[in-house]
């Protein structure tokens, strides 16, 4: 699977939403990322079910739902009946998080795990095999517009290495300052998902923003390719020649 374009509607013209969303659908996009905000896990408010809902109405791709809430469990089928095809829940707030992943799994909807950049990737070894996705903020969450944390890169490796060590290969999903000119960077670190907001909202062309980011992201995917099967190829020879 290539890398997915997820357009972050946090930073799109709320007075003129269908038009943005359309815009990057044609673009290319793959998801259509929705932050959802509470005022106390994140200090910001955003949006709730009845907007979801209407921006399924209009959406011919899936919605991606991050739920940045203190109590996410209490909303989980709001956001479920209004068409989220994909939710996010953070592993700072949720001491059953097994049981909330379940939940979302035996409801059709593909399950995910978010961590904030002071989170260590420790913290998600217990789940590590039972995820669809793990979203790594590379912003500190609550505002669009952020310069990414230049740390995140060695963070996304290492959520990339524990997720193949428990046999996943669920993608590591990327938010906050992705932008054309660290898309290759953040591909090459491992991930799948790279969601935008400013870099392709703010641009003033929403549809050839989704457009070259896809182009930067499947040119960095490429040479991981071939990186690794160069190791590959590397590994089966030392393999094969003689014992030390």
């Amino acid at each position: 699977m290539g890398v997915l374009i997820a357009p972050s509607l946090l930073s799109a013209d709320f007075a003129a939403l269908g038009k943005d969303i359309a815009a990057v659908e044609r673009g290319g996009a793959d998801l259509l990322h929705v932050d959802v905000m509470d005022g106390h896990f994140v200090p910001n408010l955003s949006i709730g079910p009845p907007v979801v809902r209407a921006i399924h109405r209009v959406a011919t791709i899936p919605l991606d739902v991050h739920l940045m809430l203190d109590n996410p469990d209490d909303f989980l089928t709001a956001f479920i009946d209004a068409g989220a095809s994909r939710i996010t829940v953070h592993v700072e707030v949720l001491p059953h998080l097994h049981r909330t992943l379940q939940v979302l799994r035996n409801a059709g909807v593909k399950a995910g795990v978010a961590i904030n950049p002071s989170t260590p990737v420790a913290a998600l070894e217990e789940i590590a095999a039972d995820v669809d996705q793990v979203l790594l903020m590379s912003v500190n969450p609550g505002f669009g517009g952020q310069t990414f944390i230049p740390r995140s890169e060695s963070k996304i490796r290492a959520v990339r290495a524990l997720l193949d060590a428990a046999g996943n290969d669920a993608p590591v999903s990327v938010d906050g300052g992705v932008d054309h000119s660290n898309a290759h960077r953040i591909v090459a670190a491992g991930a799948g998902i790279l969601i935008a907001g400013q870099a392709i909202f703010g641009s003033g062309d929403a549809e050839r923003a989704t457009r070259e980011l896809r182009a930067r992201a499947e040119g960095a995917l490429d040479r991981r390719e071939q990186v690794d099967s160069a190791l590959d190829r590397r590994k089966q020879v030392d393999g094969e020649g003689p014992a030390g």
